[in-house]
């Protein structure tokens, strides 16, 4: 009989693996998904860190969406952004109570949508923009420097024209953080319209007199809401470190025409401006000292935010002790964990995780808004049993 032989041949293929079990355990990286123990460690300092943990009272708990079985299919899995999205065209009301409500989050969420679209496109065209002036600066600088290296004739009146050129050209560039600081400002608002939504989204479930449809079009809106939110984070973070990039940029090149003033007035090639290099030492030194070892959930910490709800105020609390600690110590470089809750199943650590990662991304940005230097913060992330939610802290090196 067919079945016989194969069932007979399964049957023989898995006592060859069990005798090899043995000898190739040791090659098999282990999936049991246990984080390794730590060592025990001393106790804590007396001197506690500032804790941002606002008390609020606490709200009934609202049911989220069903989390659909894995697909087994990966071609099913691979698609499911693009039904989501045909889904959200096609979208129809039920006429229930709920069902309207989740129309009106279905034009709030192409709202949104729209809006995200229109910032990017305005960050491409601050981008192009800044690309073009740069490269038309550099170009007369370039220009006046192979004058300069070959000579001329103090206060020549074509170089001072060319230099009066690149003081607009940079100035443009100057002016393109203006409009930079402006969008990310539009940004913020629509990340927080899209909490909001997502909010509503997720009570929305909570409500009776629903059919299955709504249900249905409600996981689909919770869905895109989460991936627009995805999206205006990424803008974020993209405009902190391009403002931030910019800023530097746009301060050494000033000091850089200053000295390339004094050259065409002597008629003589210096180079660039001390100041430059001066900063770009200190610049080394601090980012040598933020890739050192980083520290783990237990040390001493300067702050410790804690995201157990939604829309934490930290930032007058958070500048505050930033400020204190570079008084006290101005060369100072700090360090900024995560820290998730190892708790639950290994999907719900790993989202955890990556709700950490984007909270201290936040966190991040607040600090680069303030004025400190990117490169005197060290990001990066850790999970810890001993943490009840989501928090990140802030380390002083």
């Amino acid at each position: 009989m067919k079945f016989s032989r194969v069932y007979t041949v399964l049957i023989s293929a898995a006592i060859g693996l069990a005798g090899c079990e043995t000898a190739d355990e040791a090659l098999w990286p282990s999936l049991s998904g246990a984080a390794p123990a730590a060592p025990p460690r001393a106790s804590a300092p007396e001197r506690k860190p500032l804790r941002i943990n606002i008390p609020e009272p606490r709200r009934a708990g609202t049911p989220t969406a069903r989390v659909a079985p894995v697909m087994a299919n990966m071609a099913a899995t691979n698609s499911a952004a693009t039904n989501s999205a045909a889904a959200l065209e096609s979208f129809k009301t039920t006429g229930t109570f709920v069902g309207k409500k989740v129309g009106q989050m279905h034009t709030d969420l192409r709202k949104l949508q729209t809006a995200v679209d229109a910032l990017n496109q305005r960050m491409g065209t601050i981008s192009s923009e800044n690309a073009s002036a740069s490269q038309n600066y550099h170009t007369l600088i370039a220009e006046m420097n192979g004058r300069l290296q070959v000579g001329t004739t103090p206060g020549n009146p074509v170089m001072v024209k060319k230099w009066n050129e690149a003081q607009q050209r940079l100035e443009a560039i100057a002016e393109s953080l203006n409009r930079m600081d402006k969008l990310s400002n539009d940004s913020a608002g629509e990340a927080g319209l899209a909490a909001w939504l997502l909010d509503s989204v997720r009570a929305t479930f909570a409500l009776s007199g629903a059919v299955d449809e709504d249900h249905r079009q409600l996981r689909i809106l919770e869905d895109e809401v989460n991936r627009t939110i995805v999206l205006i984070d990424r803008l974020l973070n993209e405009l902190s470190e391009d403002i931030s990039r910019q800023s530097t940029y746009v301060g050494n090149e000033r000091r850089n025409m200053t000295t390339l003033s004094l050259a065409v007035k002597n008629g003589e090639l210096y180079g660039t401006s001390l100041v430059n290099r001066a900063f770009a030492q200190s610049q080394a030194l601090a980012s040598a000292a933020a890739q050192s070892a980083g520290p783990r959930p237990g040390d001493r910490a300067l702050v410790v935010i804690r995201f157990d709800r939604p829309n934490v105020n930290y930032q007058q609390a958070l500048y505050n002790a930033v400020s204190r600690a570079l008084e006290r110590k101005p060369t100072a470089s700090f360090d900024i964990l995560a820290v998730s809750p190892q708790r639950g199943s290994a999907a719900q650590v790993a989202l955890s995780g990556t709700q950490a990662k984007r909270d201290a991304e936040g966190v991040l940005r607040a600090l680069a808004d303030m004025g400190l230097p990117p490169n005197r913060v060290k990001l990066s992330s850790s999970a810890s049993p001993d943490s009840e939610s989501n928090e990140v802290h802030i380390f002083v090196r």
